[in-house]
């Protein structure tokens, strides 16, 4: 005991403190920023009430260190690498969403994104009209429905699974594809732009043990596909008529169609520069 507070004393001194050149502040800024993002990432998965239990067994293995139990250490030692592997095991699903958001951000622009040029817009105000309309006339109907709304991410793999459309997004078509004993009623509808590309669509399931254990399959699918990908999911329920938006792996519940409008507003990404707005108000005034 007395050796190992020693050596901790020898540690911080100031004498065996290296010169720190630019590239070490460098560092440990890098390496704050992941730590912190880990922190982050394990806050909102449940990876965080496993991490508690980590934090435990590292304890446990310090006084065991300290007071030197020779069989307990023998077996930490030996048993190490199963031990990274049952953790690996433990957090795939995590790991998985987080290298995917992880890979879904754009670093680079964000570094230089000042005032730049307009991004296209991703499906027009047409479109938002006509899924607002036929989301509410089926919650009205008691009507399930499974909306996924692109963004950036591919969702190839997903249309894949169901049957080619290819039409013009309208309340219509939406309420039609949905009506019960229909042949397309059945599973997700995926649309990009502002057609519908896809029906009947296979979606993952969520595995997140804090969602509601009254939420059936819809719901879990909405959230499985958000968690997956960038894309916006509307879920109308069969029981109870209302709709829910999952996006980025949370569930909102029971959403008006204001709060329906502005979240797909959002997301249509729709920016109008000084130098357009100039140009229609002089087009206004002719």
């Amino acid at each position: 005991m007395q050796q190992f507070i020693e050596q901790i004393k020898n540690f911080i001194s100031f004498d065996s403190i290296p010169t720190m050149g630019i590239t070490d502040y460098l560092e440990i800024l890098i390496i704050a920023f992941l730590v912190y993002e880990v922190m982050l990432w394990l806050r909102d998965t449940r990876a965080w009430s496993l991490m508690r239990g980590i934090v435990v067994i590292v304890v446990f293995v310090l006084v065991a260190y300290l007071l030197q139990m020779t069989t307990i250490l023998w077996i930490v030692r030996n048993g190490i690498s199963v031990i990274l592997m049952a953790l690996l095991i433990s957090f795939q699903p995590e790991i998985r969403r987080a290298l995917d958001s992880l890979g879904r951000k754009n670093f680079i622009a964000s570094l230089f994104a000042f005032n730049s040029a307009n991004v296209n817009e991703r499906f027009s105000d047409k479109t938002i009209n006509e899924i607002v309309k036929a989301c509410y006339e089926m919650g009205r109907a008691r009507t399930g429905a499974l909306i996924v709304m692109k963004q950036n991410d591919p969702l190839t793999e997903y249309v894949r699974t169901g049957i080619e459309v290819d039409a013009i997004v309208t309340n219509q078509l939406l309420i039609n594809i949905f009506e019960h004993n229909t042949p397309l009623h059945d599973g997700a509808v995926i649309i990009e732009g502002d057609r519908v590309v896809s029906a009947t669509c296979y979606l993952p399931l969520s595995d997140n043990m804090e969602l509601s254990k009254e939420l059936g399959t819809r719901h879990r699918a909405g959230v499985g596909i958000s968690e997956a990908t960038d894309s916006l999911t509307v879920i109308v329920s069969e029981e109870t008529g209302r709709v829910s938006i999952a996006y980025g792996g949370s569930l909102i519940r029971n959403v008006d169609q204001d709060k329906l409008r502005e979240e797909l507003v959002r997301l249509q990404n729709k920016i109008i520069s000084e130098d357009r707005r100039s140009i229609i108000r002089g087009r206004s005034k002719v």
